[in-house]
Order: structure tokens, then sequence, then C-alpha cells
């Protein structure tokens, strides 16, 4: 890591209170609905990123979901804590991500095609290892805040950009030419600065790492390896990247059936939204 993106991490401001009532609220074994959207409640950007999200064609409910009750009850706890998570702390980084070519909404949707990917996959394969990953896959890419930040700073943005259009499939190795990290690891600096849970942040870490990663989380990390490289920043989902990520899976003896099936339907539902 640079001397600048460390320093970048080390100067974000505190973590948001939403984010903290959230983190104890994740940490509580007890699971009360009511609570959850009390503390939802209490930012208008979630509760309007939470029925956005709920609305929109990735899920297909019958009727319009108009309030946050309805988002919860219909999306599940750790969906919902994964997309509030997201977006409060999207606000709180609030940073141009012109150098990975998206804006703050894309980051998002890009965030929650790959939530719904690994739900479509797992469902099929470990009910509790998806329930577990929802969260982590949704906030992965995070550390792109900071380093498009970061290269814009230093004005290599458009040069950063045009590399990684030119070979989408490398962009963690154009990370580290330019930051000696990539996104995981950022993503997983930021979240240790936070305090977050150590099971997030190693998970994270590495994602793009997973034959370095400790045995206790090396699956974790295999599938949001696979996830991320499906889900490619530059056209997540497109057939090169699909197969990119199907080849990886089997690589690490993961389920790869209901994988391609999953990526499908994903594949389906991006092109009625």
């Amino acid at each position: 890591m640079t001397e600048a993106l460390s320093k970048k991490i080390d100067s974000l401001p505190p973590l948001p209170k939403t984010i903290i009532d959230l983190e104890e609220f994740k940490r509580s074994p007890q699971k009360d609905l009511e609570v959850l959207e009390e503390i939802i409640s209490h930012d208008p950007l979630i509760v309007a990123t939470l029925l956005k999200v709920s609305n929109s064609a990735m899920f297909g409910f019958n009727n319009k979901v108009e309030t946050a009750s309805r988002a919860i009850h219909l999306l599940g706890v750790n969906f919902t804590l994964s997309i509030a998570f997201g977006s409060a702390i999207k606000n709180a980084l609030d940073t141009d991500l012109g150098a990975y070519g998206i804006n703050a909404d894309q980051f998002m949707s890009l965030a929650n095609t790959s939530s719904n990917l690994l739900k479509e996959w797992l469902k099929r394969v470990d009910n509790n290892l998806k329930e577990e990953l929802l969260l982590p896959v949704f906030l992965l890419e995070t550390g792109r805040f900071v380093l498009s930040g970061l290269a814009f700073e230093e004005k290599f943005k458009d040069e950063f950009l045009a590399k990684i259009k030119k070979d989408p499939l490398k962009i963690s190795e154009i990370e580290k030419e330019y930051f000696n990290v990539t996104t995981p690891q950022v993503t997983s600096s930021i979240f240790s600065h936070w305090n977050l849970s150590e099971s997030l942040v190693e998970m994270i870490k590495y994602a793009d790492d997973a034959e370095n990663c400790p045995d206790k989380y090396k699956k974790d990390a295999q599938i949001l390896d696979v996830i991320r490289t499906i889900c490619n920043v530059t056209d997540p989902l497109a057939d090169q990247f699909a197969q990119a990520g199907i080849e990886k899976a089997k690589a690490y003896g993961l389920e790869t059936k209901h994988l391609e099936k999953a990526i499908e339907t994903m594949q389906d539902r991006l092109l009625e939204a």
C-alpha cells in the first residue's frame, strides 16, 4: 500500500451512527425486524435505496414495495443489512468513481447484481453459506471509492481507466501497478480501520488472494473471487467474465452446475431490467 493510500484510509471520517447501529444489530443474537426497521428509518437515503432495489426487475415482486417494513420482510434480514450497509458506506465515502468508469448508482447496482448472483447460486448449494456471504459480497468493492479518489488526486485517472477498459480481466494487476494493493485489500483495510467484524475483514481481504487465505475463510474467499470475476465492473455478467468465473470455480473445486444456471438466470433478469 502506498503512503498516500495509507494516509487516505487513516483520515477517513468516523463510522456514521447508522452503520454502528447496524453492526450492533448484526452481532445481536436476536434479529427483531422492528428494531432493524427503526434503525433504517432514521436514514432516508437508506430507505430510498431499499425501496429502489426492492422494486427493481432483479427481484420481480408482483406488487410495488412502498414501505421499509415490507421491503425487509420480502428481502430478508441479511439482504436488507447488505443494502443498508452499502448505502450508508457509499454516502459516507462519497467519492467520484470515474477511475472505474462508473458512478455511485452503478456501484450500488453492481453490488446488488453480485449479491443476487450469490443468492441464486448458493441457495441450491448451501443456504447457511449464502446468508453468511451476502454482506461481504455486497460490500466487497467498497475500496474503489478510495482508490478512485486517489487516482483523481494523483492525476492518472484517465490512464488508469484506459488500462482497465483494455484488459478488464486484469483489474487487480492494474491496481497493484498503481497502488501496490487491490480493491479487496483496501476494502478490508477500511473495515479494519472502522473496527467492523473480523470475519468480514478477513473474508474480503483474501477475495483475490484465496491461495494465501487462512483455512478458516478460504472457501468464503474463493466464492467471493468467483462472484467478483463474473460481475466485472466494466460489463457484469458478460460471457467472457462468466466463463472466467466458472473456470475459477472449477479450479477451486466449487460447485458449477448451479453456478451456470444462476448466471443464466441473472443474465435474463438484466435483459428484462
